[in-house]
C-alpha cells in the first residue's frame, strides 16, 4: 500500500494533494482572506501573523494550520522526485537529526521510515486531522475541542520537520528550480507565526538555527 500511496501522492497530473478549502460566507473564510489580503500587501511577516483585534485565537490558528499544511504540501510536491528511497533512506536533517513516524495506528512506537515514507504518512495523518470536524469544527457555534491546540502544535511540528529534511537535503533544488524566495517566504512566515503563539518548542527549531540568525530572526 506505501507505494500506491506514494504513486497517488506524487502524480504529477494533479497538484500534491486535494486543497482543504474554506467555505465561502464562514467566519473562517474572512479570516483566511484577510490573514491572505494582510499577506500579499507585503507587510512585516511578524505583523501579518499577529491575531486581528477581537478574533478567536482557535479560528486564527486553524486557518493557518490548514493554509500552511496546503502551502507546504505544495512546496514538498514540487520537489519529491529529489527526494527518494535511494536519496533519502532515513527522514532526518543532517547528520544530527533523524525523524521517526509515530502514530495510533500502524505505527504505535517510533519507527524508521526513508524520508518519502513519512512525508506520505505525514501528509495522510494531517489531511485525517484537519477533516475531522470534532478536531476542526468547521459548523457556526460548535466549539474546539479542549486539546485543539495540542493538536496543532503537533501538526506544525511535524511540519517544521519538512521544512528541515528540504532546507538541509533538497536545497540545491529548490535553487535550480527557481523557488528559493517562495520556499523562504513560506518559512518566514511559518516561523513567525509559531512564534508569536508559542506552538513548537524551541528545541525543535535547532536545525536551521543558524539560518534564522542569518536573517537576525
Amino acid at each position: 500500500t506505501m507505494a500506491l500511496c506514494l504513486k497517488q501522492v506524487f502524480n504529477k497530473d494533479k497538484t500534491f494533494r486535494p486543497r482543504k478549502k474554506f467555505e465561502p460566507g464562514t467566519q473562517r473564510f474572512e479570516l483566511y482572506k484577510k490573514a491572505q489580503a494582510s499577506l500579499k500587501s507585503g507587510l512585516d511577516l511578524k505583523a501579518v501573523v499577529q491575531l486581528p483585534p477581537g478574533e478567536s485565537i482557535n479560528d486564527w490558528i486553524a486557518v493557518h494550520v490548514v493554509d500552511f499544511f496546503n502551502r507546504i504540501n505544495l512546496i514538498y510536491g514540487t520537489m519529491s522526485e529529489y527526494c527518494t528511497e535511494k536519496s533519502c533512506p532515513i527522514m532526518s536533517g543532517g547528520l544530527k537529526y533523524e525523524y521517526r513516524w509515530q502514530d495510533d495506528s500502524k505505527y504505535k512506537k517510533p519507527t524508521k521510515l526513508s524520508a518519502p515514507q513519512y512525508m506520505c504518512m505525514l501528509m495522510d495523518w494531517i489531511e485525517m486531522l484537519i477533516n475531522n470536524e470534532d478536531i476542526f469544527p468547521t459548523r457556526i457555534g460548535v466549539p474546539f475541542p479542549r486539546q485543539f491546540q495540542q493538536v496543532c502544535t503537533k501538526i506544525l511540528t511535524r511540519l517544521f520537520r519538512v521544512f528541515v529534511h528540504v532546507y538541509i537535503h533538497h536545497f540545491d533544488s529548490i535553487i535550480n528550480m527557481g523557488a528559493e524566495a517562495h520556499v523562504n517566504t513560506c518559512y518566514k512566515h511559518f516561523y513567525y507565526f509559531i512564534r508569536e503563539f508559542s506552538l513548537v518548542d524551541h528545541r525543535e527549531l535547532e536545525p536551521l538555527v543558524r539560518m534564522l540568525q542569518g536573517w537576525g530572526g
